[in-house]
C-alpha cells in the first residue's frame, strides 16, 4: 500500500462548505455522509490520506470526538481504512464495480444517435477552399521525399505568429507539427514521465490523457476542482508531496466540464511549477471556442524558467475539423528538438497534404471562430432547455466554452445509465470514463454538438431511458453507493 497524496485540514473544510455550520453542531453523521460524497463524486480521490482527527477538528472548530466518531462511521461503511504508523486514508467502498463501466470507444457500436464524441462536421465551403488551395500547393512537395519531422516551416510558422498575437511570443524553432493533437499529447508525456513516475491531473480530464499517461507506465495524481474551479492550493501541495515529475491541465474550457482558468490562477498554477521543478503539459485543443467569452492569455505567458518548461499542445481538428489529423507542440527551441527525437518510432512525419490544408485554413480562423460560437452558444442553451424540461432532476453545468456539458445525475448510476441509453441506440460517455478510482459515477457528459434535431431525439430517448430505469430499480441500488450505518 502506497498513499500518493494527502488533503490538509484546511483543504478538506474548504470542500465541505456549507455544511460546516451543521457539522459544528457535533452532527458527526453529517460529516461522515458529506465526506462519503466527495469520495464518490472524485472530490476527494481514492488513496488521498486525510487530516488528523486533531487538526480537523481544530480547523472546523468542532470536538475531536466529533471527528473521531465521524472517522468510525466511514471505517464500518469501507470508505476509510486506517493504519498506525501511516494514518488514516480514502479507500474504494465494496460494492462498487469498476468494471460495470461502461465502454468508451467512439463510434465502437453502431448507433442511430451518437453522443460519445465531442466533435463538430467541418465547415464545408471554407474547407474546400483551403483544399483547393493546398492541393495547388502540393506540386512544389512531390520533387521531394515529403518527410519532415518537424513539420512544414510554412505552417509552424502560422501556428508560431498565432501563439505570438495571442501574447505569447514564438519563433517557429519553439514549433512541432504533429499528426494531431493526442500524438504531441504522447510525445509530452513520453519526454518529461519515466515509467513508474508520477502526473498530476485535474479530476475529471480529457480521458485519453489518462490512457496515455498509463501507456506510458506512469501513475496520474488526481487532484479535484473545488466548487466549480481550480483548487491551486492543493494543486500546489500536491506538486510538492507528491514528488511528481509532471503536470497535465486543461484551462480553456476544460473537458468535460467547460471551465475556463483565470489569468490569475494561470500564474499561480506556473509559479507552483517552478517551485517543484515539476515540467507543465497545457492542453489548448479548445482554446478557440470560447461561449462566453475568448480564453485569457496562454499559460506559458507566466513561464519564465526554461529548466521547468510549460509544454503547450494544440489542434486543428476542434476548431476545423475531426478528420484533419494535425496538431502542434510549443516549447522552448531545446525541448522541441528532444521531443522530434523522440517521434521517428511512432511516425516520420506528418501528411504533407493535410499541413497545406492547415496553412490555408488559419487565415479564416477568426471568421470560422466566430461562426463556431455561435453556433454553440445555441446549441448549449437549447440542450440545457431540453434537459430541464424532459429531466428536470438532472444538474448540467453551463459550460463557458468548449463542445460539451458535464451532467450530474443526482445519483451514482452513470455506468448502468450508459448501458441503457446503449440499448436504446443513442452512444454517450460514462462520467467514470474522465476520471480514476472509479470516480463520477453521478456523471456523464453531453456533446453538444450534433445537430438540433438529433440533440432533441437524444434527449427525449434519454429521458424515456431514466423514468424506465427508476420504475425499475430495486431499493438501495449499489450504483447509488453504500449508506453509512446510522
Amino acid at each position: 500500500m502506497q498513499i500518493d497524496r494527502r488533503v490538509s485540514s484546511q483543504s478538506f473544510a474548504r470542500h465541505l462548505g456549507r455544511w460546516r455550520e451543521e457539522i459544528r453542531g457535533n452532527l458527526a453523521s453529517t460529516l461522515a455522509e458529506q465526506t462519503r460524497l466527495m469520495v464518490l463524486d472524485g472530490r476527494l480521490p481514492v488513496m488521498t490520506r486525510l487530516p488528523s482527527e486533531r487538526s480537523l477538528a481544530a480547523e472546523l472548530a468542532i470536538s475531536r470526538t466529533t471527528v473521531a466518531a465521524a472517522y468510525d462511521l466511514l471505517r464500518q461503511c469501507g470508505i476509510l481504512q486506517s493504519q498506525q504508523g501511516s494514518g488514516t486514508w480514502i479507500a474504494l467502498p465494496e460494492g462498487v464495480d469498476s468494471k460495470a463501466t461502461a465502454p468508451w470507444l467512439p463510434g465502437a457500436a453502431r448507433s442511430e444517435l451518437d453522443l460519445s464524441h465531442a466533435a463538430l462536421s467541418a465547415p464545408v465551403e471554407v474547407f474546400q477552399s483551403a483544399m483547393a488551395e493546398a492541393t495547388s500547393q502540393l506540386s512544389i512537395h512531390l520533387r521531394g521525399h515529403g518527410y519532415n519531422l518537424l513539420g512544414l516551416p510554412k505552417l509552424r510558422e502560422i501556428v508560431a505568429a498565432r501563439f505570438s498575437a495571442r501574447g505569447l511570443p514564438t519563433n517557429a524553432e519553439q514549433v512541432l507539427i504533429t499528426s494531431g493533437a493526442q500524438q504531441a499529447l504522447s510525445l509530452a508525456i513520453m519526454a518529461f514521465a519515466d515509467h513508474g513516475s508520477k502526473v498530476i491531473i485535474e479530476h475529471p480530464t480529457y480521458p485519453n490523457a489518462i490512457d496515455a499517461i498509463r501507456q506510458r507506465g506512469a501513475r496520474p495524481v488526481p487532484v479535484p476542482f473545488n466548487e466549480g474551479t481550480w483548487d491551486l492550493d492543493l494543486i500546489a501541495s500536491t506538486m510538492r508531496d507528491s514528488g511528481a515529475q509532471l503536470g497535465y491541465f486543461v484551462p480553456d474550457f476544460h473537458n468535460p466540464t467547460g471551465l475556463c482558468m483565470s489569468s490569475a490562477d494561470r500564474k499561480q498554477l506556473v509559479l507552483a511549477a517552478h517551485r517543484t521543478r515539476t515540467p507543465l503539459i497545457i492542453d489548448e485543443t479548445l482554446v478557440e471556442l470560447g461561449i462566453e467569452y475568448d480564453a485569457p492569455e496562454p499559460t506559458g505567458v507566466y513561464s519564465a524558467d526554461e529548466a521547468t518548461p510549460v509544454v503547450t499542445i494544440g489542434s486543428a481538428s476542434k476548431i476545423f475539423w475531426g478528420g484533419i489529423r494535425v496538431g502542434w507542440l510549443r516549447a522552448p527551441a531545446a525541448v522541441i528538438r528532444k521531443v522530434a527525437g523522440l517521434r521517428p518510432p511512432l511516425d516520420m512525419s506528418s501528411p504533407i497534404l493535410e499541413q497545406l490544408i492547415v496553412a490555408s485554413l488559419f487565415p479564416r480562423l477568426h471568421e470560422v471562430a466566430s461562426h463556431r460560437r455561435q453556433v454553440l452558444r445555441t446549441a448549449r442553451d437549447e440542450m440545457i432547455s431540453q434537459l430541464d424540461t424532459h429531466i428536470p432532476e438532472w444538474r448540467p453545468t453551463k459550460a463557458l466554452g468548449g463542445l460539451s456539458l458535464w451532467v450530474d445525475l443526482q445519483e451514482r448510476t452513470s455506468s448502468r445509465f450508459v448501458s441503457a441509453a446503449g440499448r436504446a441506440g443513442v452512444l454517450l460517455s460514462a462520467g467514470p470514463r474522465f476520471g480514476i478510482d472509479d470516480a463520477f459515477e453521478r456523471f456523464v457528459r453531453l456533446p453538444f454538438t450534433v445537430p438540433a434535431d438529433t440533440s432533441t431525439e437524444a434527449i427525449r430517448r434519454l429521458a424515456e431511458v431514466w423514468r424506465a430505469m427508476h420504475s425499475q430499480s430495486p431499493a438501495g441500488d449499489v450504483r447509488r453507493g453504500p449508506g453509512l450505518p446510522i
